[in-house]
């Protein structure tokens, strides 16, 4: 018998891709859930529940119906500056809910693997991020996190953290793009975009983070994993990646500096993460950014 898998946050642009690669393995029996009703039935070997986490009536139902073996979460409320004038509402779905649902995965014996954010970081590093780097958030966004994978470590015995950056890749119809899809749309339509020179992170293809967590589901032991790119560099120096696979018009790139960016929502200057454990102990082999950029946009 198969494990049967529960993808919270199913509809977003990460769990989307993570629900339709675990479903494509005949020894899952994947189900979907998220808030909105908005992935059409049939549309991949899965089953779909509409159900809104937050609600614990709905959570327990959800468990109840899916007996899961693996809950794996890609919920979150993971836009910066919403988070930081928006605290109740980042709360509730980043820190409470998953309060709930290692709770519950605990009580009914299932993995919980949860995903996070390289901006746990305080981002004063001049080098890269390992999971033993003493977390400390400067921002509101990361503070929720990080209290949501403490939460996870303290009420779940058989759990997974997964940090994962700047995730990219090919969105769905009806799903938000990310930074290099905005970067080549921009472009394309000979517009210019301003983008930060002075903040590095480890940008991810979406596919990977899918592959870091199909290994994570079999490990036996629990912990934080570094789920990234190996490529550490600033935002604009992403977005000259594009320009450049793409063939597009640099001189359209306008690099600015965190100040200049006037920013209301600090942001950390470096949050590049290592992945020299998950390499070491899962085998994940991620992309480059530029292998990542030629899957994304088919070339």
């Amino acid at each position: 018998m198969g494990k049967r898998i529960l993808v919270v946050g199913a509809n977003g642009f990460t769990g989307r891709r993570v629900l339709n690669d675990l479903s494509r393995n005949d020894e899952y029996t994947v189900t979907g859930c998220s808030l909105h009703d908005d992935i059409a039935p049939g549309s991949g070997n899965y089953h779909f529940i509409s159900a809104d986490i937050c609600q614990m009536g709905e959570q327990a139902a959800l468990f109840r119906e899916v007996r899961p073996n693996v809950v794996i979460n890609a919920s979150a409320l993971s836009v910066p500056d919403y988070c930081e004038t928006h605290r109740e509402e980042a709360e509730i779905i980043n820190i409470t809910a998953v309060g709930q649902l290692a709770f519950r995965c605990e009580v009914s014996g299932a993995r919980l693997i949860h995903l996070s954010t390289d901006f746990v970081f305080s981002g004063d590093s001049g080098r890269l991020y390992t999971e033993e780097d003493a977390p400390a958030p400067v921002n509101y966004y990361g503070v929720t996190k990080l209290k949501g994978e403490k939460r996870v470590a303290e009420l779940c015995t058989n759990y997974a953290i997964a940090r994962v950056a700047v995730v990219y890749g090919t969105a769905l119809p009806g799903q938000h793009g990310n930074i290099l899809q905005l970067v080549a749309d921009r472009l394309r339509n000979n517009e210019e975009i301003r983008v930060v020179s002075d903040q590095w992170r480890t940008p991810t293809y979406v596919g990977d983070v899918s592959q870091g967590i199909e290994k994570l589901i079999g490990l036996p032991t629990s912990g934080i994993y570094h789920i990234c790119g190996s490529d550490c560099l600033t935002i604009a120096d992403i977005a000259y990646r594009v320009a450049d696979t793409l063939n597009l018009d640099y001189s359209l790139i306008l690099p600015v500096t965190t100040k200049q960016m006037e920013e209301k929502t600090p942001r950390p200057r470096f949050s590049g993460m290592s992945i020299e454990k998950a390499r070491n102990e899962l085998g994940y082999q991620p992309h480059t950014l530029e292998e990542g950029i030629k899957l994304m946009f088919n070339i």
